[in-house]
């Protein structure tokens, strides 16, 4: 791969371990719900142009079940359970702990696609979940117990949409799938958001956070990750996934100030040492397929 590549899926990591660092700065203010649907809004208004073009608006009616189901698994579930579980933890848990969606999604597919795994990739899954044991000790005051479920649940979110993708839509084209999820997601959590506003007009920080997350972490990434698995193909791609928490870690402590631990940093290291084990030869089995994970 060209390094111009590898360029782009260090700054697409680096975009995405971004994230949780605005959701951490911007719910509180604004609330968990408010703050998604915004997000999926402004990233919806990135996609609609492309959405409308005839090339990609044809094959919206034909997709519309996968899409009304991806639209609730892969965006508004997992996002607001993510923006639930900021309230209770550090940025740099909630990067770590997505990079679990890897690993389960091997297992998942293990059970629901019957793909074997080799011995590598168990110890992998095995090595995940110790990385997984040792963040949500409970002597861990970075993370609570509450949010370390809401966490995992959402990673559990972001592995059964990969093995959806792959069972009922790996044909179908990303930009609509991921396109098209982000808009309805934003309508479906209108009428909660209507019982979810904010009290007061949210500070200058935390615009810039929902600009940020809507347009670049959402939209514009997004936008870059369906260009790659073009220019790349998905196996190249997906190793941003290894990218997403050292960054995450290394932008809470810059500019949130939250340390880095012993026991983060080993809890970092087993699941990213588990990623690689269960996602490489994962991957390479099923090269063709363009799916988020």
């Amino acid at each position: 791969m060209e390094n111009k590549y590898w360029i782009l899926i260090t700054i697409l990591g680096a975009v995405w371990g971004s994230a949780f660092m605005f959701i951490k700065i911007a719910t509180p203010e604004l609330g968990p719900i408010a703050l998604v649907n915004i997000r999926l809004a402004v990233a919806g208004l990135i996609f609609i142009p492309f959405l409308l073009q005839q090339k990609y608006l044809k094959y919206f009616r034909s997709n519309l079940k996968n899409i009304l189901v991806l639209s609730v698994i892969n965006t508004a579930l997992p996002f607001s359970l993510f923006a639930y579980a900021s309230l209770e933890s550090s940025s740099n848990m909630l990067s770590i702990l997505n990079g679990t969606t890897a690993i389960m999604a091997v297992v998942i597919s293990t059970i629901w696609l019957k793909i074997r795994l080799n011995f590598f990739q168990i110890m992998g899954v095995f090595i995940g979940l110790f990385g997984i044991v040792v963040l949500a000790n409970p002597d861990n005051v970075y993370i609570s117990m509450k949010a370390t479920i809401f966490c995992l649940s959402a990673a559990f979110c972001y592995a059964l949409s990969a093995n959806y993708i792959q069972k009922f839509a790996y044909k179908t084209n990303t930009i609509v799938l991921l396109g098209w999820s982000l808009v309805i997601a934003s309508v479906l959590l209108l009428p909660i958001t209507f019982f979810n506003l904010p009290s007061q007009f949210p500070s200058n920080k935390v615009i810039f956070s929902i600009l940020w997350l809507g347009v670049i972490s959402t939209g514009v990434a997004f936008l870059g990750y369906v260009r790659l698995i073009e220019k790349v193909g998905a196996v190249k791609t997906a190793t941003v996934a290894y990218f997403i928490p050292v960054f995450g870690v290394i932008w809470g402590y810059i500019f949130l100030g939250e340390p880095i631990t012993l026991q983060i940093l080993i809890g970092m290291i087993l699941i990213l040492i588990g990623i690689v084990s269960v996602s490489y030869t994962h991957l390479r089995a099923h090269e063709t397929d363009s799916y988020l994970v």
